[in-house]
């Protein structure tokens, strides 16, 4: 009998460990933290390109001085789209997340904007830190594409996964798990880099 108790036990532990599994118990934590981490990739790359746009600001300047306006919407745009701070425990508020892309869609537009006026001023066209700072920022805004399209698979994963059986299970009473926003265009092409290839045109 004891014998038998034994071989129960270690057949059913198995099982045991298969069913906890197939709930979720650890597949939704998993995912969770994978999107969160796909999050802070985005948050890096958004920086770089803040980071880098002082430069390129102070670079028009000196060619376009005139440009005023437009100079003033993108510094305007950086620093409300570096004031809206949108942290991992955030991704779950859809409102949270909405304004901290249309205050990086702003960004974009404006940043555009200011790309545009380069055609009209060929000397800066030719500016060797310029074209230095158009590579950073055409290689940043690939990267911040790169970046969005991840989070955007980790969330989808995870939504899933909180919404399929069985893992639904451990995601609703062990978890209490919401599902996360994902990061969608808010403006007509929000999605698409700036065209910043200026060197191709006399």
């Amino acid at each position: 009998m004891t014998m038998d108790r034994r071989l129960i036990a270690a057949l059913s532990a198995p099982v045991l460990a298969l069913s906890v599994s197939a709930c979720g118990i650890n597949s939704i934590p998993t995912a969770e933290e994978t999107a969160k981490a796909r999050w802070a990739d985005v948050q890096v790359n958004y920086q770089r390109r803040a980071d880098l746009i002082p430069n390129l600001v102070e670079t028009v300047k000196g060619y376009a001085e005139q440009e005023r306006t437009v100079l003033t919407d993108v510094v305007e745009a950086r620093a409300k789209a570096t004031s809206v701070q949108l942290n991992a425990d955030q991704l779950s508020d859809p409102q949270a997340v909405q304004q901290f892309q249309a205050a990086q869609g702003a960004l974009s537009t404006s940043l555009g904007r200011l790309l545009a006026t380069v055609e009209a001023y060929p000397d800066l066209k030719s500016n060797q830190n310029f074209l230095a700072l158009q590579s950073q920022l055409e290689g940043t805004e690939n990267r911040i594409a790169i970046s969005l399209r991840d989070y955007n698979e980790a969330v989808r994963d995870y939504n899933t996964r909180i919404r399929t059986f069985p893992e639904m299970i451990g995601a609703k009473l062990v978890h209490g798990a919401k599902p996360l926003t994902p990061f969608e265009a808010t403006a007509p092409n929000a999605d698409r880099a700036p065209t910043v290839d200026f060197g191709t045109k006399s």
